[in-house]
């Protein structure tokens, strides 16, 4: 009999969310924005998208993809009252990874000067204006997500909020997992290990960093409504991240010219 949740199966769900986040963001926020505005071709990789056409929504698309996609997934996670505990915990990790990343661009951009949103204001003035909401806005909307997340471990999970041990490792393995399979991801990357450093790894570890965190901002108000579950072995969750994973790493990380 199962006495804690199946460990191997948490790095399945995750990688298998974080993949997702990903492919989002750079296949359908960035590619498929590109392609249908007036780009002809360019390369698609797991931590990036390059072509000679670029526009502000272009940059602006990973994000905003990232952001609908994570409410969407909350709402599929409130109303599928029947999924199981697997299906729910890929499906929060899943928002978490998308909601993070989508709010957490903002204040790495409004910071750092770097990355999709700086592209999105590089032509409005004054620029230190911008960069100051991108800041605030991302502090606001990121703490928000952290909230919503936090809740969900909580109220969909039916994990109590005083089984920390519990809390801290259904958050910290998916962290994990997520910024090892981003940093892994780019180093076959066909525009330069830089990227591993400027861009995938402090972008993911960064922006995924509430994970870590989130427990201690748990609302009072929320309790379980459902009856806790351990993540029992699921073999397909394991080999289905180990197909996808392979893909994800050694060919899409290579990057695929659309």
């Amino acid at each position: 009999m199962e006495t804690t949740d199946d460990l191997t199966t948490i790095i399945a769900i995750s990688a298998l969310a974080a993949m997702l986040a990903a492919i989002l963001h750079e296949g359908l926020g960035h590619a498929a924005v590109a392609l249908a505005t007036g780009a002809r071709s360019g390369v698609l990789s797991a931590v990036a998208w390059s072509s000679e056409f670029d526009s502000r929504l272009v940059a602006a698309g990973g994000t905003l993809v990232n952001l609908a996609a994570g409410l969407l997934l909350w709402v599929t996670l409130r109303s599928w009252r029947s999924a199981g505990i697997s299906v729910r915990l890929f499906l929060l990790l899943s928002c978490a990874f998308n909601l993070f990343t989508g709010t957490g661009y903002f204040f790495f951009s409004g910071v750092t000067n770097f990355g999709d949103w700086s592209a999105v204001i590089s032509p409005l003035t004054p620029h230190w204006v911008w960069r100051t909401l991108l800041v605030a806005a991302g502090i606001v909307l990121y703490y928000l997500a952290v909230l919503l997340v936090a809740a969900g471990f909580i109220r969909d999970l039916g994990i109590p909020r005083t089984d920390i041990p519990r809390l801290r490792r259904l958050t910290v393995v998916p962290y994990v997992t997520a910024v090892a399979l981003a940093g892994l991801a780019a180093l076959p990357n066909p525009i330069g290990i830089q990227l591993l450093w400027q861009s995938a790894l402090p972008s993911t570890a960064g922006a995924n960093s509430g994970l870590l965190w989130l427990r201690h901002y748990v609302p009072h108000s929320i309790s379980p409504e459902r009856d806790s579950e351990l993540i029992p072995k699921s073999y397909v969750s394991i080999g289905t991240a180990a197909c996808l994973g392979v893909l994800f790493i050694f060919v899409l990380g290579r990057g695929i010219r659309l």
